[in-house]
């Protein structure tokens, strides 16, 4: 499988949107006290971990979506982060909703090409930087571990197919050795992301709110209007944390790593679990 290098005849993607609005329960006992992206992984917090990835990588502008415990977040990263300005958008609805909610508000804020991540994903800095051009996907062969959407590929390397679980669902997917496991990382074109707009405003309209964004990526691929390049993160050198169990696997792939005072991490936010 080719891994796609950055392409040169296409302007790099400057805006990210981090999705951070979810309850995070399956991560309890660590998130009682602690949004989901603010559990550390080693020491580092998973949201510091990600905005100083995308900080290393030129990101200039970054959107998160907040919901549960929205002011922590807010009140650990502030108004910006090296050289990226932070904006944050509110999830009303953030206990009854799923992602896709929380991607359908950002069309008030984004018309442009970005990057999407969710913020629970630790994974190697050097990975991001092919994923900086749109229309790209992170993908991965599959591990025993992993759980969530997953893609079909063609002979290009574009993806052709998603499978995302049913609503709700979350430790269900398609084994299939022909089948890739989505990193919950990936860039949009502009045009695209007003389709994507476009029909998170039917689910929305229909009280959809409780599927998967990557419902929509599926019908648009079907519909032949959505079919990104694939980026392969290795295996073995990212992961979801999903569970305890998770991040103490995470921290197996992911060691404690001191600065030169000797520290580890930027800061500790109140109630951090280490």
């Amino acid at each position: 499988m080719q891994r796609h290098a950055p392409a040169t005849d296409r302007p790099q993607v400057r805006t990210a949107l981090l999705l951070a609005a979810g309850l995070g329960m399956r991560l309890a006992p660590l998130t009682v006290a602690l949004p989901k992206c603010l559990v550390s992984v080693s020491g580092v917090p998973i949201l510091e971990r990600l905005v100083g990835s995308l900080d290393s990588h030129g990101i200039e502008r970054l959107v998160i979506v907040t919901g549960y415990r929205a002011e922590m977040i807010r009140d650990y990263l502030g108004e910006s982060f090296g050289g990226i300005a932070i904006e944050y958008l509110l999830s009303p609805l953030f206990a009854t909703t799923n992602n896709s909610y929380s991607l359908w508000l950002a069309r008030q804020l984004i018309d442009e090409a970005f990057l999407l991540l969710e913020s629970d994903v630790v994974f190697d800095d050097h990975l991001l930087a092919p994923l900086l051009q749109p229309n790209r996907i992170a993908v991965s062969r599959q591990l025993p571990w992993m759980s969530g959407t997953t893609v079909t590929l063609d002979a290009g390397g574009n993806v052709k197919a998603f499978y995302p679980p049913p609503p709700g669902v979350y430790d269900q997917h398609c084994t299939d050795p022909d089948h890739f496991m989505a990193v919950n990382i990936c860039s949009l074109t502009r045009d695209t992301w007003g389709e994507v707009c476009e029909r998170l405003d039917y689910y929305v309209a229909a009280g959809r709110t409780g599927c998967f964004y990557e419902s929509v990526f599926a019908e648009m691929a079907a519909a032949g209007s959505m079919a990104p390049a694939a980026v392969i993160f290795p295996s073995a050198r990212w992961y979801e944390i999903d569970t305890p169990a998770d991040r103490d696997a995470a921290e197996l792939v992911f060691p404690r790593q001191l600065d030169a005072a000797g520290e580890s991490g930027r800061r500790t936010p109140s109630g951090a679990a280490g």
